[in-house]
């Protein structure tokens, strides 16, 4: 199971290092990204935050390798492997622009990463615990949203009548109140952190023009900050 691990790991690395730098069918994950302009996805530069978790995943992975094999280590692989594999074929979904089954990929990987973060204990923030996925289920919860959001503007979704700006602040205060959850009954700083990142992207991509869409994230960001120093954890 350790092996197998580490294949997929350095498959879903090969695999996204493909689709940015050469691309997959034609296109760079980015250009597939801005054939729609959609307020909730954030500038460029934010992406570059999957260098951080792929060696982050990479850490925990060689502590993996470190630890002595019992059941339990293997569930949370397999749960890896899992999770690998949806990463990729989330990629080649969006790709060959299957947009519908990548929401649908999204949210599987989501739910694997959301049961190794849950694996751990909530004091646990090691580089061989929880915090690899702490980041890396921070940022996937941001991308979904943002998938969503593109694959609706890109079907026309008229949005129940309400405006793509009041769907994009519904998503950026339904972001708010999940970090805000996180830190306080999971003990987690590094997700709000991820929130922020993401948050202050969006902000720069639509620019000072784009009005509340520019400062609301700041707003919401200087919110976290604080929520992060003051919240109080408590046991559920």
């Amino acid at each position: 199971m350790k092996w197998l691990a580490l294949i997929s790991y350095f498959a879903m690395v090969i695999i996204n290092g493909l689709a940015s730098t050469v691309g997959i069918n034609g296109k760079k994950t980015g250009e597939i990204s801005n054939q729609v302009d959609v307020l909730f996805i954030p500038a460029g530069y934010v992406f570059s935050i999957w260098g951080l978790i792929y060696f982050l995943l990479f850490i925990w992975l060689v502590q993996q390798f470190r630890s002595s094999t019992t059941n339990r280590i293997n569930s949370k692989l397999g749960l890896f492997v899992i999770t690998a594999f949806l990463n990729i074929a989330w990629l080649l979904s969006w790709h060959y622009e299957l947009f519908i089954t990548s929401i649908v990929i999204m949210v599987g990987l989501l739910v694997h990463i959301i049961f190794l973060y849950v694996s751990y204990l909530k004091e646990d923030n090691r580089f061989s615990g929880r915090l690899p996925f702490s980041v890396y289920l921070g940022w996937i919860s941001v991308a979904l949203m943002a998938n969503i959001s593109f694959v609706l503007k890109y079907y026309e979704w008229d949005g129940f009548g309400l405006s793509e700006e009041i769907w994009a602040q519904l998503l950026l205060i339904l972001a708010t109140v999940l970090a805000a959850f996180i830190r306080v009954y999971k003990q987690d700083v590094f997700f709000p952190l991820v929130i922020i990142w993401a948050f202050i992207g969006i902000a720069i991509k639509n620019g000072e023009d784009a009005g509340s869409i520019f400062y609301m994230p700041f707003i919401y960001s200087l919110f976290l900050v604080i929520w992060i120093f003051i919240g109080r954890p408590k046991r559920l």
